[in-house]
């Protein structure tokens, strides 16, 4: 041991704090053969005899506030007096070693601790009950510990000390235990540095160690974990515990798997507590083979398998690695469930898209009693939102309020999520404003959610605000306004949010930068969007897809198999993705052939198609006139075990009725209620839509009335088949029921209900719902509005009435509107208005050859035959064609089709001879 100072007897220096003392070679001794007796830093009493026994007088003890170490000690009897610091005795590199190292992981901590609101120990406490010797034993202190009283258990310890009564290593371990409870780090840290003045005995006992690595990981505090941890004389699998859940907590999942190796090459066998964190590390791994390993350690081990925390973990652990079969044989072996378990399950089917198993799992849960938490809620939202179920979410959201759940940010931004991807924006924003906290996950989601509905204005509005309140914008805000930008095309804000992104080193995040392509390209500026990608030094696949699918949006094709190509030249291989952008990109030009190239060569390279891809050739035939083989797509999809989601259905019933495919339309109702589908509006509403436009009606009424959640989207819909079909009081009632359901109605429905007047003649109806919605609710009219407007003037015979609003609408009118009053002035046999019409109609119009058909027509009509061959003659010099019609009927699995004058049917004499019978029979 050294001691500063001189080998001179007594020699005084001048020291900061006071008269520095040198001791002499004597004084040394006895220091030394103190320190040797297992006492680091002697205490004041050992410092008492020193001096007594030197003969030097009485030794004042006196704390010094803010520094456990430092003691002052005084003479009091001779002059010039001395004071004596402990700081003046330097250890030996040796013994100093671990001082310097539990030092720096306490000052590494401290900054970020705030001040301790309790102090230790007390130099004279105050309003303590005197306390019996029975009430100082360890489990006086446990139970005030357990029982969340560490402020009690601190003060009881204090009047130990004042009694000179000693507390051991197993009375400090069980405060720390209670720092844990009530994750008290300040106090954790004020305890850590009296062990560390009490000695080594102490701070190096095996118990107290694992309570200060405990202490220190639950706090986050990781650093000093890891240190300890390092540095511990002896390891337990209580330490391994804590360290192997820090690494897990905070994301080092590799770290974490390591460790739980590394312990049993120490000989310590992971236990109860070990176990679920390695398995949830496993899970944000995705390594499903590491986690049967673990699986197959819990099953040999005596106690884990009947663990009801471990099998939950296992099965929150397959659920995570998709692993769905895993997961519910685990689920259905366990003996107990807790709500834990029944929360892993239901999530598991959230996230792995088994909506409808989701939804059941959470009915059968509280079938068997068991109590709802906010996470099975969570994950029944999910589904439910995934599912655009409206019904079940409304229930799911009426029992947490009558449970009492408190709107977290974990609930409250489910339930949000839910409302807003069903389009019940207004019912989303009164969950945000009863949220009794509200994280970047709750405004983002808000902001994401009016972007989604375009109500851009609103999105804006939220964004300001988000600033006022100090909140920095982060990726996902930002993803949000560069979607406001696309979808409005404001390429002005577009510019500003690309420059914010320059600005916080944002752009190099792979999702905004691909929403900073993506922008431009929607707003038409692909030079720009080529400039971004090209300046991007480090392109991943989602870079490359991103600018795959902006070519194919932009029907650029040729483009987007160019990048196609170039991306595997860079060593990206294209994944799912990209194939589904290449693909799409030919469908949308009407390259029908060169998609399903494209799909037959994708399944032949190995990539499996997914749902989207399917997806994507069913509506690609679907809109370029093949209904029947996007029916076989659907079927195939089905056959390789790919469950059609809404958006599959809805493809499915668009091509039903772009090709009036009754029969398959029905078989596709019964797949939508056997898969508790029923509830989504989309489906619904296209639903009503197909049955309309297949002939039955009546089915189309079926559906509507099914609906349990009438949205205005269901009511257009139905006005529209209502209108398609002539009945036009029935279009008109719905239309006034809104008014009585309080839904304004938007462009949509005008349309239907303007059309429905049309058809049915009811023109005084008519004119004053289109005065209701420019007068009324300041709407500015269409060019279908208009063209209703007038057809409604023309099939009632006030042709002067139809050109005077055709004259007078603010602007030019289409080939629509004019060809609809050229066809009544051909009823009305108005040949004069019928010319006039008809120059408008050729100028604008000059290469639709329907044009010239309905003018010949209304030639035909009052017997001039002569214009009708010059109009045939134009036609043919133009080499313009009459399209001719063509009509289709389904018997059994086969498809009829009838053309006019078309005789390649094989039984077109017997159609004729049936057609002719028709018209004897009519006339």
């Amino acid at each position: 041991m050294y001691i500063s100072g001189s080998k001179e007897r007594n020699r005084v220096e001048t020291h900061p704090g006071g008269t520095r003392w040198n001791p002499t070679q004597e004084q040394i001794g006895i220091l030394e053969m103190l320190y040797k007796g297992g006492t680091r830093t002697p205490n004041a009493q050992q410092i008492e005899q020193i001096t007594v026994q030197l003969g030097k007088g009485v030794v004042d003890r006196e704390e010094e506030e803010g520094s456990p170490y430092k003691k002052k000690c005084r003479r009091w009897s001779q002059s010039p007096p001395f004071k004596f610091s402990i700081h003046d005795v330097a250890l030996p590199p040796s013994a100093n070693s671990d001082h310097r190292d539990l030092h720096a992981c306490m000052a590494s901590l401290l900054p970020s601790v705030p001040n301790p609101p309790l102090h230790l120990p007390h130099s004279k406490p105050q309003n303590l009950t005197n306390l019996t010797p029975k009430q100082f034993s360890h489990n006086h202190f446990s139970l005030l510990c357990k029982d969340g009283r560490i402020r009690e258990a601190v003060d009881s310890l204090s009047e130990m000390q004042w009694r000179n009564l000693q507390a051991g290593p197993d009375v400090y371990g069980t405060l720390l235990q209670g720092c844990v409870y009530e994750r008290a780090l300040p106090l954790g840290i004020q305890i850590h540095a009296h062990l560390i003045k009490k000695g080594p005995s102490f701070y190096q006992n095996e118990f107290v160690e694992s309570k200060l690595i405990i202490l220190y990981a639950k706090c986050g505090a990781s650093d000093v974990a890891t240190r300890l941890f390092r540095d511990a004389q002896s390891q337990n699998v209580f330490s391994w515990a804590a360290i192997i859940g820090l690494h897990t907590r905070t994301g080092r999942c590799e770290e974490a798997l390591l460790g739980y190796i590394e312990m049993q090459n120490q000989g310590f066998l992971p236990d109860n507590f070990v176990v679920p964190n390695v398995l949830k590390a496993c899970g944000f791994l995705r390594w499903v083979g590491f986690g049967k390993g673990v699986h197959a350690f819990v099953v040999k081990t005596p106690g884990l398998s009947e663990c009801v925390y471990v099998a939950t973990s296992l099965v929150d652990m397959y659920g995570k690695c998709g692993a769905l079969e895993d997961a519910e044989r685990v689920f259905d072996g366990m003996a107990e469930r807790n709500d834990v378990a029944w929360n892993s399950m239901i999530v598991t089917y959230a996230q792995n898209g088994m909506n409808e198993e989701a939804i059941g799992m959470f009915r059968e849960m509280r079938l068997q009693g068991v109590e709802v938490t906010p996470v099975a809620l969570s994950g029944f939202f999910t589904a439910c939102a995934n599912l655009e179920a409206v019904g079940e979410g409304r229930q799911g959201h009426g029992l947490a309020v009558v449970r009492g759940l408190e709107l977290d940010n974990v609930l409250g931004s489910s339930i949000m999520n839910f409302y807003f991807k069903v389009g019940l924006v207004e019912e989303g924003e009164v969950v945000f404003g009863e949220m009794v906290m509200r994280d970047m996950v709750a405004w983002n989601l808000v902001v994401s959610g009016y972007v989604q509905y375009g109500m851009v204005g609103k999105a804006l509005e939220m964004c300001v605000m988000m600033r006022e309140q100090n909140l920095r914008f982060d990726c996902v805000t930002l993803s949000s306004l560069l979607a406001v930008a696309a979808d409005t095309r404001d390429v002005g804000l577009g510019m500003k949010a690309h420059g914010y992104c320059v600005k916080n080193d944002f752009e190099y995040d792979v999702v905004v930068s691909s929403g900073i392509i993506d922008m431009y390209a929607k707003c038409g500026k692909m030079d720009c969007a080529r400039r971004v990608f090209s300046s991007t030094r480090k392109k991943d696949i989602v870079l490359w897809n991103t600018m795959l699918a902006a070519c194919a949006e932009q029907g650029l094709s040729g483009e987007a198999l160019k990048l196609f190509f170039q991306m595997q030249l860079e060593s990206v291989p294209p994944n799912v993705v990209s194939w589904n952008s290449v693909i799409f990109g030919f469908f949308k030009n009407g390259q029908v052939a060169e998609a399903r190239n494209v799909f037959a060569e994708m399944c032949s390279s190995g990539v499996t198609p997914n749902l989207i891809t399917w997806t994507t050739v069913m509506s690609g035939l679907a809109q370029n006139g093949l209904g029947c083989d996007a029916m076989m797509v659907l079927r195939e999809m089905q056959d390789v075990g790919i469950r059609p989601n809404n958006m599959s259905i809805t493809s499915a019933l668009s091509a039903c009725t772009s090709m009036a495919l009754l029969k398959y339309g029905r078989a596709i109702h019964g797949y939508i209620m056997r898969h508790y589908m029923f509830q989504s509006l989309d489906i619904a509403t296209t639903m009503i839509d197909m049955y309309a436009k297949c002939g039955a009606l009546n089915d189309a009424k079926y559906v509507f009335s099914m609906c349990s959640t009438k949205e205005l989207s269901v009511y257009n819909a139905m006005i529209s088949a209502y209108a398609s079909h002539g009945q036009a009081r029935e279009a008109l009632a719905l239309f006034k029921k809104l008014g009585r359901k309080r839904i304004v109605p938007d462009h949509i429905t005008f349309t239907s209900v303007l059309s429905a007047c049309s058809h049915g003649g009811l023109v005084k109806e008519g004119i004053e719902i289109f005065k209701y919605m420019v007068s009324d609710l300041k709407m500015s009219p269409s060019q279908e509005h208009y063209g209703c407007l007038i057809k409604l003037f023309a099939n009632d015979g006030q042709l002067d009435e139809a050109l005077k609003t055709i004259l007078t609408m603010p602007s030019h009118p289409d080939a629509h509107i004019l060809g609809s009053l050229l066809a009544a002035c051909g009823q009305n046999h108005d040949i004069e208005l019928a010319d006039y019409i008809a120059k408008w109609l050729l100028k604008l119009d000059p290469h639709n050859s329907g044009n010239y058909v309905a003018l010949s027509n209304v030639y035909a009509t009052v017997g001039k035959w002569d214009e009708v061959s010059n109009i045939r003659r134009f036609m043919k010099e133009k080499g313009l064609r009459k399209i001719p019609g063509c009509s289709w009927i389904q018997v059994g699995q086969e498809l009829h089709y009838f053309i006019a004058g078309d005789r390649s049917h094989p039984k077109t004499e017997e159609i004729y001879v049936t057609l002719d019978l028709l018209g004897f029979e009519i006339h």
